[in-house]
């Protein structure tokens, strides 16, 4: 008796660890994908607080598992149909490649986007009220906004006469942001001069010509690279003393240094797409959600780089930052 109790709760042991991994393995996968490297943008725990508004936790009812290209868009398809091959319920996808890549690689997953373009104009959606397919998410206007940014510089520097701005030209929306940089040029009447940069070697190559140009001013163009190699750009306007304003990812480049920031809120923006990948969890199609817009923005100053660069910001600008960085 004693043989076949101690055989019978061997089994029963045995037996606990395969519920518990078969109940494990039957989670929902989010799949996340991005151009960036990990740390880049800082907002996961955002996501994770709009999962946690539709009743969804890491570890308790849902698995996330990240995928980083590292810069080299060239991965980016691959690393989509490994997230298909996994059987991902849902794939999060930021910026404009991604995207792509992600619905090039499945045409049944949901897929939710953060983008700064318009995704209309690369056949991500059908349109913004009314996406169809399987493809829906948020926008951040980081293209829109050049000409804002534009005229927060033109403000913070107004006798700046030779304006330079960085793109990246390898990126899927460097035309869209050429055309809003020329339109923002017109719109303050002044010139500004486009300096492509596609890697970490040519971001010092476009600063040295700047800095033979004379530039008095620089606006950095919203791509992930950029994001990336944000350490990189900040040293390098620190170094020649360039007042530089920066795209989106706010406060990633103005706790690293960076002079002036205008764009989306992100991590409301992260939360949001948190919010819509739960609710497609719970059965909700990404056809019948809308793309939506941000709600909030923000606008950072770092006064300390200011003053290492000798400029006085006026106290219009102070008084409508969100946050200044002493």
């Amino acid at each position: 008796m004693q043989r076949r109790e101690f055989i019978a709760g061997l089994g029963g042991a045995v037996a606990w660890p395969l519920a518990a991994r078969a109940q494990q393995a039957a989670m929902p996968l989010i799949g996340v994908l991005t151009p960036g490297s990990p740390g880049q943008i800082g907002y996961e725990a955002a996501f994770r607080t709009g999962l946690g508004e539709m009743g969804y936790a890491e570890g308790r009812n849902v698995t996330i598992e990240f995928r980083w290209a590292q810069s080299d868009l060239s991965r980016l398809p691959e690393l989509a149909a490994d997230l298909v091959r996994r059987q991902a319920a849902v794939l999060v996808t930021g910026g404009t490649p991604a995207a792509i890549a992600a619905k090039a690689a499945t045409t049944s997953i949901p897929i939710v986007f953060s983008l700064g373009s318009d995704p209309v104009q690369f056949g991500l959606v059908a349109s913004l009220n009314r996406p169809g397919g399987n493809v829906t998410g948020v926008i951040d206007m980081d293209v829109e906004l050049v000409s804002k940014r534009l005229g927060l510089l033109q403000e913070l520097v107004p006798h700046a006469e030779r304006i330079a701005a960085l793109v990246n030209p390898a990126s899927q929306i460097a035309e869209t942001v050429n055309k809003n940089v020329q339109t923002a040029a017109a719109a303050i009447g002044r010139p500004v001069e486009i300096f492509n940069a596609a890697s970490s070697g040519e971001i010092d190559m476009a600063f040295a010509a700047m800095v033979q140009k004379r530039s008095d001013a620089i606006l950095v163009g919203p791509d992930p690279l950029f994001a990336d190699r944000r350490v990189q750009l900040i040293s390098l306007a620190a170094r020649h003393a360039i007042p530089t304003i920066y795209p989106s990812s706010a406060r990633l480049f103005a706790e690293a240094g960076g002079l002036i920031n205008y764009g989306t809120d992100n991590a409301d923006r992260m939360r949001q797409i948190g919010i819509y990948t739960g609710r497609i969890l719970k059965g909700e199609r990404p056809a019948d959600l809308p793309v939506m817009r941000p709600a909030k923005f923000e606008f950072i100053i770092n006064l300390q780089t200011a003053k290492l660069l000798g400029i006085t910001v006026p106290a219009t600008l102070l008084a409508t930052a969100d946050e200044v960085i002493q």
